[in-house]
Parts: C-alpha cells; sequence; structure tokens
C-alpha cells in the first residue's frame, strides 16, 4: 500500500532541524507499517491508497488552511513528539471541527502510530473496494424478510455499489444445464457419507450460481433459495457454502442487508462469514444461539451433511465452529444503522428443532437488543473480536 504524505513545515530555522528528525521518522513507520510513504504535493493526492498530512512542526496552521481544500477527506493530521508539531496540530483539528470537517490526530508512541496508520488504510482500502462492488438479487426476497428491501439507486448513492436484479427463470435455466465444475470444495462435499444423488442436484444449484457470477461479473449474490424446494426439489445450501468459500459473498432468502453486512464483514476480517437466525435467547446470562442449514464450508473445523432442515430435502451442513472469540454483526440496508457485539462461541449444539449449524454465543454488548431494537432477522458471524474495528468503520462513514 502506497501513503501520500502531504508535509505541511514553516519556511524557517526550526524547520530544518524538524527536518533531519522527520524524514528518519516516515522510514521507521515505513518499516513497522509496511507500507511505502512518500512525500508528493497536491496535484498527486489522488494516486496513493491513503493520504496524511503530516504537521510537521510549528507555525503550520496558516499554509494547512491555505491547501486544507485540496487534500483529501478526512483529514488525518500525522504529528511527532517535538518542535510544536502536536500543538499546530491541535490547533488545525479545531478549526475543523468548528467547521463540521472530519480529522483525527495521528500521534503517540511509534508502536501506536504504525498501528492506527494500518487500521486506518484498512478502513479506507475496504471503503474504497466496496464502492466498485457489483451485487445481485437472484429473484426477490422471501415474503417474510418484511423489513429486508433494498433500494438499489439509493445503495448506489450512498456507497457506489451496484445492486442488479436477476430473474429466478434465469436461474432455473441455468440449473437445467445440470453441469457444474469440480473444485476443492465440491470434492469435500464428495467425500463425506451422504445420498450421492442429492449431492449432485445441489452441486448442479453451485454450477448454475457459479456461471450467473461469472456471467454479470458479481462479488456477491443473494438468492431465493425456498423456491428450489418446489421447483427443483433441492437446496442452495451447497452452493451458497462452496461460493462463500471462493470469496463470492452470498446470502440467502433473497436478503440483500445481510449481505451487505458479509461484505462488510468479510472485507474488514478476511473471515469467513456465518449467515444465521437468533434462535433463542438468554437474558440472564446475556447468551443467545444462532443456527442456520449453511456456512462457508471452510469455516469450520469440521461438518457433516444432513438434509435441509425446514423441508427434510436436499443437503445442509452441521457445521462444528472453534469455540472462542467471534464477532456477531448486523447493518441495514442503507448501511447507516448497524450493531456490533464481541463474544464468546461457548459451544455448538446438536437440537433437532433448530437450523443444522447451531452455535451458543455469550455476547458483550446486551442481547436486549434482539428483542428491542434488531436490525432484521439474520445477523452475521465470525471468528475473533473485530468489533472496534466496525466501529472505526462506520465512525468514519458517519463524518
Amino acid at each position: 500500500m502506497k501513503i501520500g504524505v502531504y508535509y505541511v513545515v514553516s519556511a524557517t530555522a526550526a524547520a530544518e532541524i524538524a527536518n533531519k528528525e522527520n524524514f528518519p521518522w516516515l522510514n521507521r513507520l515505513s518499516e513497522m507499517t509496511g507500507f511505502t510513504f512518500e512525500v508528493t504535493d497536491l496535484d498527486h493526492l489522488n494516486e496513493y491508497d491513503m493520504v496524511v498530512d503530516f504537521i510537521g512542526g510549528g507555525g503550520t496552521e496558516g499554509i494547512f488552511l491555505k491547501d486544507m481544500d485540496r487534500l483529501p477527506k478526512p483529514y488525518f493530521l500525522l504529528t511527532t513528539g517535538a518542535n510544536n508539531s502536536l500543538a499546530a496540530s491541535m490547533e488545525i483539528l479545531s478549526y475543523l471541527r468548528q467547521n463540521g470537517l472530519p480529522g483525527e490526530i495521528i500521534h503517540g508512541s511509534d508502536t501506536f502510530v504504525a498501528d492506527r496508520i494500518k487500521e486506518l488504510a484498512k478502513i479506507l482500502s475496504v471503503r474504497k473496494k466496496l464502492s466498485s462492488f457489483r451485487i445481485a438479487r437472484v429473484g426477490k426476497p422471501s415474503d417474510w424478510l418484511i423489513a429486508s428491501e433494498v433500494d438499489a439507486q439509493k445503495l448506489k448513492d450512498e456507497t457506489g455499489m451496484e445492486l442488479i436484479d436477476i430473474p429466478m427463470e434465469e436461474f432455473f435455466e441455468e440449473i437445467g444445464k445440470r453441469e457444474y465444475v469440480s473444485n476443492q470444495y465440491t470434492d469435500m462435499i464428495r467425500s463425506r457419507p451422504f445420498d450421492e444423488k442429492e449431492i449432485e442436484e445441489a452441486l448442479y444449484i453451485y454450477g448454475a450460481l457459479r456461471r450467473i457470477t461469472d456471467h454479470y461479473h458479481l462479488n456477491g449474490l443473494t438468492v431465493r433459495c425456498f423456491d428450489l424446494l418446489d421447483t427443483v426439489h433441492s437446496t442452495g445450501c451447497a452452493a451458497l457454502a462452496i461460493l462463500n468459500a471462493e470469496g463470492i459473498y452470498s446470502s440467502c432468502e433473497g436478503d440483500v442487508p445481510a449481505l451487505l453486512s458479509m461484505i462488510v464483514l468479510g472485507e474488514l476480517t478476511g473471515e469467513p462469514v456465518f449467515m444465521a437466525n437468533p434462535s433463542h435467547i438468554d437474558t440472564d446470562r446475556n447468551e443467545i444461539v444462532f443456527a442456520h442449514c449453511t456456512l462457508p464450508i471452510n469455516m469450520p473445523e469440521d461438518f457433516s451433511i444432513m438434509t435441509h432442515f425446514e423441508s427434510q430435502i436436499g443437503v445442509a451442513f452441521r457445521g462444528k465452529l472453534k469455540e472462542g472469540p467471534i464477532t456477531v454483526f448486523k447493518c441495514d440496508g442503507s448501511m447507516k444503522e448497524y450493531f456490533v457485539s464481541g463474544g464468546e462461541l461457548l459451544e455448538n449444539l446438536n437440537e433437532y428443532n433448530l437450523c443444522r449449524t447451531q452455535v451458543r454465543l455469550k455476547l458483550e454488548e446486551p442481547v436486549t437488543y434482539f428483542l428491542r431494537r434488531s436490525i432484521g432477522n439474520h445477523h452475521l458471524i465470525v471468528k475473533g473480536d473485530h468489533s472496534e474495528l466496525i466501529k472505526e468503520f462506520f465512525g468514519w462513514r458517519e463524518k
């Protein structure tokens, strides 16, 4: 990653002293972050993945003010502990706040500064990447998802993401070709003990969605998958499990907000994302059970194949997820409102009356959220506690 450094320093004798300290410091930050830091001018700022405004010393407030309209937002004020760099940055930040402009002073130990730049660079790179995403609804949302409709034009205006609609008829036509290309994930599924014919039928659905993904150049999709039960007498669980493992974000039931949440969570964390239903809540223990019939096939430590819970047909997965830290997340269709909590995966369950993959979690945030202000039904789970990173991502979106 290339970091553009807009260097702000006053033309004084003290500036010469500052320069001797500032440039070696940039080299140290480059080594610590693994990023390339390049001092640049106003005409070349758009060539970088991230821009920091290096306030090299005191007396620089007026220089920054003169140039700020040409600098990218948010304003990240990189400062040192010498030459009145911090004092000048504080005056600049106060001006930004008075004028409703987003900014932050990056200051502290070398380790803190390097880590903060890496975190902010991650957030900015994900924001930029998402603006080029193309996603699809294959069929409309399932009839019971009455709070999960998304306006494609508003989504485009807000995020840059393009949402297209693909009719179920086209999907059924692709399934009718009864073809798929084998890979490590199809081989993994075929190796498990289960009805071979049912597995093949499920993999034809994967092949259909893979061809649709490639044809429309999609980064993600959501499928009205329950329509498969009465038409092709199979399920989409295997298809979504494989696509998610391949890096194609894929959600169930035509749920676009869940798909958007998968995308944000996956891109920020680099982890496979499990979409699931809250099934039982224990407010006394602040625990919740989530369950669903599919998950990324590369996410569980182990899995077995079963029938789909609601229909008792087709292919579904009971995955065993690793116990330990997790993150639960959901955003709405406008990507403005969100919920996030760190927590602990306590155990994998094996209940007869729930969807096949079942996990019991203890959350850090109050589980009463799900009873009083839940953002829809489905929520998203990844390994590790990434809650602060999620909050940072949405914090900068709001500024």
